[in-house]
């Protein structure tokens, strides 16, 4: 029969130099072998797991959006150098659309993807709600939108949209644009009607007399333009903020290497696009279906110069955060300048830049 085992303390009396000795014996390579022990558990505690880190194994597939308001990942797209470079590595790369700023931030806050193109407000009203999102590269430096009518409106100036129907889609940069153009003329969104819809259907929407302004979009700005003799009735360059592009956190501390690798293959798109200007427009003119002259008129509106994120990018977007406080958007209480510190991320783009 099986008797349970039971240890006891041996009694003061049954302690013998002998015994004594012994018992020392074994806790001394007791010890020693819990000492091996901690030393292992804490190297492997104490491994990197931030940005510079190799430890980790290679994703099966890097996810990457493209946008027709982004030539570069247009490009990238079809020319495959990313997939070229990662099929080393055996892992895949795949391809999601993303129809605004506001798809693409709802695409990374549900991990659809890992790298996302937005404005930079944008981004900076992602990461204020709580999108983990680091803006890595600049894609680049456009005037992409404006406030748009039809000729037979009478508007034509800011001030003109008091009372009016006009189209845009939240939390993007028209919709941000808007808000910055009626605070410049002491306006607010209350003193207007705005219909959301996105981008694609605002432009439909103001070509049917469904709304009298459109805070547009290119290259769907571009097309009614052209094609339908609408008006850009307020421009102003300096209220665009830039094509971000924006990576998830958790993949970023998980695979820098890879940032860096999916950086690289966008320099490498960027740099073709700036040397093959009338190829860049076939290419856009293609992906999106476009006639050549408004592939044109985008890229006419569209820098590629610089893609290294930094100060000038930051200034920009607090500039717009302000307004988004003031509106409502935001909490009144937001730290902008500490939402921005976390957002812009300049360590990728600038290994990249100085290989």
């Amino acid at each position: 029969m099986n008797r349970p085992f039971n240890f006891r303390l041996p009694s003061l009396a049954q302690i013998t130099p002998f015994n004594l000795g012994r018992r020392r014996f074994w806790q001394r390579g007791l010890f020693a072998l819990l000492a091996t022990f901690s030393v292992v558990v804490l190297h492997s505690c104490a491994q990197p797991s931030g940005p510079g880190s190799t430890t980790a194994a290679p994703p099966s597939a890097v996810r990457v959006d493209f946008a027709y308001y982004n030539p570069v990942s247009l490009v990238l797209k079809e020319k495959g150098w990313l997939e070229e470079d990662l099929a080393e590595d055996n892992v895949k790369v795949e391809w999601v659309q993303s129809q605004g700023s506001n798809k693409a931030l709802e695409l990374l806050n549900s991990r659809s993807i890992d790298f996302g193109s937005t404005a930079g407000a944008a981004a900076l009203l992602g990461k204020a709600n709580g999108n983990p999102i680091k803006s890595v590269y600049i894609y680049s430096k456009p005037e992409w939108t404006a406030l748009v009518t039809r000729p037979d409106t009478g508007i034509s100036n800011v001030e003109d949209l008091k009372g009016k129907k006009v189209a845009a889609t939240k939390g993007t940069d028209p919709h941000i644009f808007l808000l910055r153009a009626l605070d410049q003329v002491g306006l607010s969104e209350g003193d207007l009607e705005v219909v959301q819809l996105q981008h694609a259907d605002g432009r439909t929407a103001l070509e049917r007399g469904d709304v009298d302004a459109w805070a547009g979009l290119d290259p769907h700005m571009a097309k009614t333009e052209l094609e339908q003799g609408s008006k850009l009735f307020f421009r102003n360059p300096e209220l665009n903020t830039y094509g971000f592009l924006n990576v998830r956190e958790e993949f970023a501390t998980t695979h820098p290497d890879y940032v860096e690798r999916v950086l690289a293959a966008y320099e490498k798109a960027r740099q073709w696009s700036l040397e093959n200007p009338a190829e860049l427009q076939t290419v856009l003119a293609n992906a999106a279906g476009l006639d050549q002259k408004v592939a044109a008129k985008q890229l006419e509106r569209t820098d590629l110069s610089n893609s290294v994120i930094g100060t000038v990018h930051k200034d920009t977007i607090i500039a717009a955060g302000d307004v988004l406080k003031k509106s409502g958007v935001v909490p009144a209480d937001t730290d902008v300048n500490a939402v921005v510190d976390s957002l812009v991320d300049p360590q990728f783009i600038e290994k990249v830049a100085i290989r």
